[in-house]
Parts: structure tokens; C-alpha cells; sequence
């Protein structure tokens, strides 16, 4: 009696998001949420926001927002020191400080994992050389640095994106290390070795695909740091420069006028909080799902 085939149906993309969903507590369904209304005004800012950001009318400066004395009809959130609408700065802020921490992020997680490869299959003095990099990347502040770098190199987004990149990295390279270790002595490394698999193809086909949980977990925990990192240099001044906004550079500015027009820091610094809020639920919640100890209490 032969056996029948049977066929594996895979769940679609909605019937996946869905169940994901389901398994979500009430928090974590309001990060999601709240996640997704940050991505979607980001991405439309240029048709939702209802004037150019940097359009100036000093006939209307200060004013409040709508339902205060004063409010002037259309300015949904009031106007900044320059007479700017400060909820269509807001968006493209949001939309630009998102750009800018999905890019370093990225760059990071590129130079962490690359180096946490090389140097979990070299070891040796390769392994040696890196965990030392590693060491010392720990040591030193990294707002220093970046100051260091942004005083040199200047402010331009290029080199913004450089030195968000050079945050965390150290932290990919070391989960990467740590689990590129562990792996290499089970049983299936082994025997793609004896079939004369090298180490690229070793790193490409066997440990890439088996470390991916724990790297989206650290780059979704790395984001909020890094939305954080390039508020603060904003703020201090030292990121992208007027009048591009950003929402650091627009609490930065506005901190001046806190006592007497106090809108126009609270909707960026509320955007900053939404977006770590999101952020760190939605990683503390993948890295629950990633971690077999968890799933089996």
C-alpha cells in the first residue's frame, strides 16, 4: 500500500497578519495600531498636511491651536515662531525622522551581522579583532561620538545616516557571534563541511536563515534608540539643519518659546513617544514569540 502525498497549505499573507493579530494582548494591539497610523501618516504626509512646511507667514505666528483665543481658521495645531503650520511640519518631520532611523538601522544590522558572521566562523585572531571593536564601541558614549563625527564631518543626512548606522552595531555583532558559535558545532554544519560547503556558503544557505528571529528583534529594539539618537542630536542642533524638520529639531526650536506658545513642541515630542511606544512593544513582543522557553510556559 503506497502512501498518499498530502499537500501543506500554506496560510496567505491576511489569514497570517490575522492570526498574529488574535495572539496580540489589548496592549500590544494599540502598539500595532498605533505602529500603523504612524507608517501611513508618514508615507501620505505630502496629502494629508494641508500646507508646505516651510511656508512662512510672521502675520501669523504663534498662534494657538483651533478652540484657543486667537486660533486662526485652517491651522489644525497652531503655527510655530515663524508663522509655519505646525502640524504639516509635524508630519514631515515624522516622515523624515522615520527615513532617517530606518536607514541607520539598517546600516547597523548590515555592519553587526556582517562582522558577527565573519567573526563567529574566522574565530581565531579575526574573532579577537572584532570582539575587541566591539569592546570599545561599548565603553565609549555614543552621543559623543556622534557629536565628534557630526562636528567633523558636518550635518548633511548622508552623514547623519552614517553615524545612526554606527549605533548598535556592536549589539548585532554579538548576538550574531554568539549564535554563528553555537550552530557551528551542530551536527548539519558539519555535514555541509563534509560535503565541501565553504564558509560563504556555510554563513549563506545554513546561519543566515536560523538567526533572522533573534536580528529582527534587536533591529525592531534598536529602532526606537535610534528615533531617540537622532531626536537628541536634532535637538542639540547637530542634525539635519533649517529649515527641514525633523521632530528633535522642531522641540529643539520650540523649547524657547515652552512658556508662552507650548504647542509647538508637544506635537513632535508626542510623535517621538508614540513611536518608541510602538516600537519597543512591538519588539519586546517578537522577541517573546522568537524565544522557545517563553512559547513552551
Amino acid at each position: 500500500m503506497t502512501d498518499i502525498p498530502v499537500s501543506r497549505v500554506t496560510p496567505s499573507p491576511f489569514a497570517a497578519a490575522l492570526g498574529l493579530w488574535r495572539s496580540a494582548d489589548p496592549i500590544q494591539k494599540v502598539a500595532i495600531l498605533v505602529g500603523l497610523t504612524l507608517v501611513i501618516l508618514a508615507l501620505f504626509a505630502p496629502l494629508i498636511a494641508p500646507f508646505d512646511p516651510d511656508s512662512q507667514s510672521l502675520i501669523s505666528r504663534l498662534r494657538p491651536p483651533l478652540g484657543f483665543a486667537r486660533a486662526k481658521a485652517g491651522y489644525l495645531l497652531g503655527t510655530d515662531e515663524l508663522g509655519r503650520d505646525v502640524l504639516s511640519r509635524s508630519l514631515y518631520g515624522l516622515r523624515l525622522t522615520l527615513m532617517l532611523a530606518s536607514l541607520g538601522a539598517t546600516l547597523g544590522l548590515i555592519l553587526g551581522g556582517a562582522l558577527g558572521v565573519i567573526a563567529g566562523i574566522a574565530g581565531g585572531r579575526t574573532e579577537a579583532a572584532i570582539m575587541a571593536a566591539v569592546d570599545t564601541q561599548i565603553a565609549l558614549p555614543f552621543t559623543l561620538i556622534a557629536l565628534f563625527l557630526l562636528a567633523i564631518l558636518g550635518s548633511s543626512i548622508e552623514v547623519i545616516v552614517l553615524v545612526l548606522g554606527l549605533y548598535g552595531w556592536e549589539q548585532y555583532a554579538r548576538i550574531v557571534r554568539g549564535e554563528v558559535k553555537r550552530m557551528m558545532t551542530m551536527p548539519f554544519i558539519e555535514a555541509a563541511r563534509a560535503a565541501g560547503a565553504g564558509p560563504f556558503r556555510i554563513a549563506r544557505h545554513h546561519l543566515l536563515p536560523n538567526i533572522v528571529s533573534p536580528i529582527v528583534v534587536q533591529f525592531t529594539l534598536s529602532l526606537s534608540n535610534i528615533v531617540l539618537l537622532e531626536s537628541t542630536l536634532s535637538f542639540l542642533g547637530l542634525g539635519v539643519q533649517p529649515p527641514t524638520a525633523t521632530l528633535g529639531s522642531m522641540v529643539g526650536i520650540g523649547r524657547d518659546f515652552m512658556p508662552t506658545a507650548p504647542w509647538i513642541v508637544i506635537a513632535p515630542a508626542a510623535m517621538i513617544l508614540l513611536i518608541t511606544f510602538a516600537v519597543q512593544i512591538l519588539g519586546d513582543w517578537l522577541r517573546d514569540g522568537a524565544d522557545v522557553r517563553l512559547r513552551a510556559r
